[in-house]
């Protein structure tokens, strides 16, 4: 084998073993023992004990069949406080999956007691009261608001908690609708 081929596999070997190693490690990612409170914009764990986590195909199926119902956490940024009296202020327009529930703000780490109550009475609502009721929760992508929101419905007796952690990003790239949605007042 010339130098020259010699040096191309080495190059191709190492970028495979770069490559594998960033895989693994995104992997590797360990459930927390109790909620994720900061960095929520990151890679997630591939599981949820007590969750069935959701690819977006298994998602789709249940959305087309009715068989649960869809609860959305993601976040609205605030108006800013410094704002002068005069500024018009429009929040940033939220698209989620049709028919869903938009429980807003309830997927941080840490909740005031006002927001906790908020998410176990849209919970509740949502499934009718049935804590068997199938809830899929999600946000984006790459995002820990959804993971730790279905925790929480663990935590609440809720049974059928399904963790679809590819949230609107992976709906809207696999080409199902999503809907212009306003969260549940408080």
């Amino acid at each position: 084998m010339n130098l020259h081929v010699a040096l191309r596999v080495a190059v191709l070997t190492a970028s495979i073993m770069v490559a594998s190693a960033a895989i693994r490690a995104d992997d590797a990612i360990s459930e927390p023992d109790l909620y994720r409170t900061e960095d929520y914009r990151a890679s997630v764990p591939q599981t949820l004990r007590g969750a069935r986590v959701l690819t977006t195909a298994e998602a789709e199926a249940i959305w087309r069949e009715k068989r649960g119902v869809f609860i959305d956490v993601m976040p609205r940024p605030p108006k800013p406080a410094n704002l002068p009296p005069d500024t018009i202020w429009r929040d940033k327009p939220r698209h989620n999956i049709p028919g869903s529930i938009w429980l807003v703000d309830t997927g941080y780490g840490k909740l005031a007691a006002a927001t906790e109550n908020y998410l176990r009475d849209g919970l509740h609502q949502a499934s009718q009261g049935n804590r068997d009721a199938l809830l899929v929760i999600y946000c984006e992508a790459k995002c820990w608001m959804s993971w730790n929101a279905a925790k929480r419905a663990l935590s609440y007796g809720y049974r059928q908690v399904a963790w679809f952690p590819d949230g609107t990003d992976g709906w809207e790239q696999a080409g199902f609708p999503l809907v212009d949605a306003q969260p549940v007042p408080r």
